[in-house]
């Protein structure tokens, strides 16, 4: 196993003091290959050393312009900064050059969205559902993007795939809840509310959202 290699299992087994040693040995070794450059940027990231993780980053891409994961490791890091159209801007060099993975399509959708431009971030989500069918970030984030957009029943579908994938997922329930508030179907709303509550006892938009129902469904009663 060469050193990159070597440093990348060192990483995942949370050795980065090993992994930086390897990495050091491998640039100095090969101080031309790219990969050493995008190994060391995603150790630093993960150390939060932002700055010095672009470096490396860029130092890639100027080594090898076609290095796909250099742009992701740099989108992910200008993501962190709340840079958000130059994250749009790295990702979109990623796919550009091929790396048309789920993760860089919801990190593109979570950009889109966390930037405001909803309607570019809803297709960039719905490709990382296609791409991860059991990724519950990507599937919520997903049906926020619906909800947000108000197409309603297309959200709710993508709740309850959520709960499909993790049943204990508090804010779906909160969001059908809204969702079926939204449609006016307020006894299922609270209902909603409540699951979100049993597995979330201090989730306080839950519990404002059934005080609220609750409200105007004691009301609805009154008048009758």
């Amino acid at each position: 196993m060469d050193k990159n290699k070597k440093a990348v299992t060192e990483m995942e087994n949370g050795n980065l003091e090993e992994a930086a040693k390897l990495l050091n040995e491998a640039i100095e070794e090969n101080p031309k290959n790219p990969v050493a450059y995008v190994n060391f940027g995603n150790l630093l990231s993960a150390v939060q050393e932002e700055e010095r993780a672009i470096i490396f980053f860029n130092k890639a891409i100027e080594l090898d312009e076609y290095q796909a994961t250099a742009y992701y490791g740099k989108g992910n890091v200008l993501f962190n900064q709340g840079l958000y159209l130059e994250a749009i801007d790295a990702y979109q060099e990623a796919l550009a050059r091929d790396l048309k993975e789920g993760d860089v399509y919801y990190m593109l959708g979570l950009s889109f969205y966390q930037n405001g431009d909803l309607s570019r971030a809803l297709p960039s989500l719905q490709r990382a559902t296609e791409l991860n069918p059991t990724d519950v970030d990507a599937h919520f984030q997903y049906g926020l993007t619906l909800a947000q957009l108000e197409q309603i029943e297309e959200s709710i579908t993508m709740f309850e795939k959520v709960l499909q994938l993790n049943p204990l997922h508090a804010d779906s329930y909160f969001n059908l809840g809204v969702a079926y508030s939204y449609q006016e179907q307020l006894d299922k709303a609270v209902m909603m509310f409540d699951k979100a509550l049993e597995l979330q006892p201090d989730h306080i938009l839950s519990a404002n959202g059934k005080k609220q129902l609750e409200k105007l469904l004691q009301q609805g009663d009154e008048r009758k």
